[in-house]
Order: structure tokens, then C-alpha cells, then sequence
């Protein structure tokens, strides 16, 4: 096997859009690679020093959508552009967001699904940022992309993930098996 030493290669890495509110209540938005579940009810996000991060000390309320295929393009703009550059981000994005109910939020509707959090705490807070823990107060899917059960259907979501040994982004495939189930034919 070839040594590769230390890199942040979690392989795959969700594509989370954080959504808050600019100090003059426009929607904001970033993209943020490294986070996931944390708890049963919480998660976590590694967050840099953003405006996002200045919109999160004044209103510890935010959502997190999954980016898809479809809002790729634009997913990735929020992650390379700050709103703090360019007043005309989320315009160029071409998303409507509209007020969370259930947090002081945007919540973008061009994503099939959309997580409402509240900042629980902030872990090794320094100048260029921390890793928050989030309670998930709410979950809003989109109801396209539900299934016959009623519940998120993953495959008709084509949510992608961040690949960082070359930078590209991959849409989560088919299903191959069965969690806490298949593994039981080895007992």
C-alpha cells in the first residue's frame, strides 16, 4: 500500500449548505465539506472564518441542506465566494429561501432536504474558527422526493458528495445492500 501521510481525505464527505442570516437579515449561504451526524439528534460542522461564522455569533440558529446534482453549480459558487465580496451571491445562486418555521433561518427550497439546527455548543474556538455541535430541531424533505414508505427517498434526491484527493464532486448511487441486516448471513 502507498503511505499518503496526513490528509483530510474522510472519504465520502457530504456536501452541507448552511443557512443563515446577514446582519441586515438577507439570506446567506456556504458550503461546508467536513460535518456530519454527531449524536441521534445532533450533528457536527468544522467551520472556518466566514460570514457565515460572524452570522452564527450574532443568531446561533441555522439550517443545512444536502446539495444535489441539480444545485451543484451554484453549491459550489457559495463555497468559493463570499457575501462579504459580493453583495450579489445568493442572486447569482437563482435559490428562494424563505423563513424557517422552526428557527431563525433561511431554509432554501431547492433542495430536497433541509435540516433546522440550533448551535448547542462551539469545541476548540480559536481566530480561524470551530467545530459546532448543532441540535436538529426539525427536518423538512421536499415531498418529490419522498417514497412509497413516506420517508426521504436518497436515490431520487442525487445528492453528491466532495471528494477531496481530486476535487470533484460524486452523486450518491444505487443501493447495494442492507444496513444491520446483510452482515447477519455471517453469524
Amino acid at each position: 500500500m502507498k503511505s499518503f501521510g496526513q490528509k483530510p481525505w474522510v472519504l465520502p464527505q457530504l456536501v452541507l449548505i448552511i443557512g443563515t442570516y446577514n446582519s441586515d437579515g438577507t439570506p446567506n449561504a456556504m458550503n461546508a465539506a467536513w460535518g456530519g451526524q454527531w449524536d441521534s439528534k445532533e450533528i457536527m460542522i468544522c467551520m472556518g472564518k466566514h460570514a457565515t461564522t460572524e452570522n452564527l455569533a450574532r443568531c446561533e440558529e441555522f439550517t443545512v441542506a444536502f446539495a444535489t446534482k441539480e444545485t451543484m453549480v451554484a453549491s459550489d459558487f457559495v463555497g468559493i465566494v463570499s457575501a462579504k465580496n459580493d453583495p450579489q451571491k445568493m442572486q447569482k445562486t437563482g435559490w428562494t429561501a424563505i423563513k424557517s418555521e422552526n428557527v431563525n433561518a433561511p431554509v432554501f427550497t431547492n433542495f430536497p432536504m433541509t435540516l433546522e439546527c440550533r448551535i448547542l455548543r462551539k469545541i476548540d474556538e480559536t481566530e480561524e474558527g470551530y467545530n459546532l455541535i448543532a441540535e436538529i430541531v426539525n427536518i423538512l424533505v421536499d415531498e418529490n422526493y419522498l417514497g412509497e414508505d413516506g420517508k426521504p427517498d436518497v436515490e431520487k434526491m442525487q445528492l453528491i458528495t466532495y471528494e477531496p484527493v481530486h476535487h470533484g464532486y460524486h452523486v450518491i448511487g444505487e443501493r447495494v445492500g442492507n444496513a444491520f441486516s446483510d452482515g447477519k448471513t455471517l453469524k
